[in-house]
């Protein structure tokens, strides 16, 4: 079994051994003076230092020789040995030297070398060079920081009173190769799980027996598979899961709050038995997957995260001490807020091209497509948040876009206004004989070598009108009404194109099964509009206004006054 713990670094003892599977010491000067500072600059920190951590020492015990050898950090511990040691030497004796040695299986001579740095000898190697190199540093750095009576004690200070360092024992068993090769050759660090599960299945642990480890280590194992359903990872967080080593550090961190997470955890087992500690992590997880299960907390929860106005840690704290019932209270008032108006506004003149405007109508209209599906009658439904955020790709949200759009100021590339024309000449295809004279335009361009920016405009000028047969001021194109949930960041000419165009790549989309938010296609299928004129080529002021009726009924509750029918809208 594992020994592990927390410990002053001033508390390290023993001897090291550094075996030939590793490199040697390579830190440079960036490293060394970071470390330095790190510890240094605690000293301007006026809450409690207690839980400040360095990264993980993981060693296993050679008990037959009487060292440990260094399976990770050796380069943190070889430049905490050069500190001690600098300072000891520089203060003449008054700072106590090492309390613990290194040595170097591929380095003859390196123990000798590290207590009494010769710089004559520093380019007999380069792993002398560096340790020199390193020494040299610290020296400077003391310098630079002005009277080394208050400078030194200080630091000493704050290493044997303020700054731990993880403390990883692997059992003799573990094959030191393979753990250094994936911690260091790999790249994949320690995570706080892996830390925080090893500090159960400690074999220091008194209260807890093997078959009881076994049980945890089960445990630990089915949430971990469960956290890795998409449904449920999405749901609680916006951050992608390649973020994670381990997804159980979700939960873990959540109950740590702005703590260290092992610190946290270590912290707690000095006073509570490990056995209930297990129990709460159990209990957080428990309670997660039961707001996930739950149909009314399931939207509110994920609309809150996903909207980016409260996040999975918020909403823990809002739950502690209160009912269902009043939890999902206090979860409706956190919505409302989430979408209120400032003093004199209205949600009419929230505005497209103000990026603060912008970023309040998507989190709207992101409450009305949730609220839309959780009202939905029968609870069949769900609001599938891991399609929303990334769709089983790293990025592939759905962003704010116009559902109809009736000018445009880009310049664009040849192949985007190639592109764009195409799109347009299958929606004006639909009335071949009245759309003749465009088709004829569209094609005379592109059967030319290279279109002119003046051309390409003229004849899109004429398109959005022909699909825009009512006026509308221009500035009414960027407001709610004509604002809706799109895919459209990996395709311009999608983006700027009339609704008719993107009616049928919907329509396409919908057809191959993939994602579409709800009111996104109910926009497109015209569900909205209940006239018996209703047509489908174009989003005319009735359907916004039927848009906005929509919204007001779903979203009631929420919205501080109605969404009024601009008088740009016509």
């Amino acid at each position: 079994m594992s020994k592990l713990e927390m410990k002053f670094v001033n508390d390290i003892t023993g001897n090291f051994f550094v075996p030939s599977y590793q490199r040697g010491y390579r830190w440079g000067k960036p490293e060394v003076i970071r470390l330095l500072e790190d510890v240094y600059n605690l000293v301007n920190y006026k809450e409690d230092l207690r839980g400040y951590c360095l990264q993980p020492i993981v060693v296993r015990k050679n008990f037959a020789e009487n060292y440990f050898e260094v399976i990770d950090g050796q380069q943190r511990l070889t430049t905490l040995f050069l500190i001690y040691n600098y300072m000891h030497k520089a203060s003449n004796g008054f700072i106590e030297k090492p309390k613990f040695s290194l040595d170097y299986e591929t380095r003859k001579g390196s123990k000798n070398f590290l207590e009494n740095i010769n710089f004559n000898l520093r380019n007999d190697n380069v792993d002398f060079y560096f340790m020199a190199q390193a020494y040299e540093n610290i020296k400077d750095w003391f310098s630079k920081k002005g009277e080394m009576s208050l400078t030194m004690p200080t630091l000493k200070n704050l290493l044997a009173k303020n700054v731990k360092i993880i403390w990883y024992e692997v059992d003799d068993s573990e094959d030191a190769n393979a753990m250094f090769t994936r911690l260091n050759i790999g790249k994949i660090p320690l995570t706080s799980a892996e830390l925080v599960k090893a500090m159960f299945l400690s074999s220091e642990n008194k209260n807890m027996d093997a078959r009881r480890q076994n049980e945890i280590a089960l445990q630990w194992d089915n949430i971990e598979k469960e956290l890795h359903n998409d449904s449920l990872w999405y749901f609680l967080t916006n951050n992608s899961a390649k973020k994670y080593q381990t997804r159980i550090d979700l939960i873990l961190d959540l109950m740590a709050g702005k703590e260290n997470t092992f610190s946290y955890f270590d912290s707690k087992r000095r006073g509570e038995d490990l056995n209930d500690i297990w129990e709460k992590i159990v209990r957080s997880f428990l309670l997660l997957k039961d707001w996930r299960e739950n149909h009314e907390l399931y939207h509110k929860i994920g609309y809150l995260i996903a909207s980016g106005y409260k996040n999975l840690s918020d909403i823990y704290k809002e739950a502690q001490g209160l009912s269902k019932s009043k939890f999902s209270a206090r979860l409706d008032k956190l919505i409302k807020a989430s979408v209120r108006l400032e003093e004199d506004e209205n949600y009419s003149d929230w505005n497209y091209n103000d990026n603060k405007d912008k970023e309040k109508i998507r989190r709207l209209l992101l409450l009305f497509n949730v609220e839309s599906v959780r009202q939905n009658g029968e609870q069949s439904q769900w609001f599938p948040f891991d399609k929303y955020k990334f769709g089983g790709k790293e990025k592939n949200s759905w962003s704010l876009e116009h559902i109809n759009a009736v000018n445009s100021q880009e310049a664009g590339t040849q192949e985007q206004w190639r592109e764009w024309l195409s799109l347009h000449k299958s929606s004006l295809k639909n009335s071949p004989e009245e759309n003749k004279n465009l088709l004829d335009e569209i094609n005379k361009l592109l059967n030319l070598k290279e279109i002119k920016g003046r051309q390409f405009r003229e004849l899109q000028e004429k398109i959005f009108k022909k699909f825009s047969p009512e006026t509308l001021r221009e500035e009414s194109n960027d407001s709610i009404a004509n604002l809706a949930l799109l895919k459209c960041e990996d395709n311009s000419a999608l983006g700027n194109s009339i609704f008719d165009v993107k009616r049928n790549e919907i329509i396409k989309l919908d057809m191959k099964g993939a994602f579409i938010p709800f009111c996104t296609k109910m926009i497109f299928l015209k569900y909205y509009t209940k006239s018996e004129k209703n047509q489908i080529h174009f989003w005319s002021a009735n359907d916004r206004r039927a848009y906005l009726d929509a919204i007001n009924k779903v979203l009631e509750n929420f919205l501080t006054e109605k969404i009024r029918i601009s008088e740009r809208e016509g």
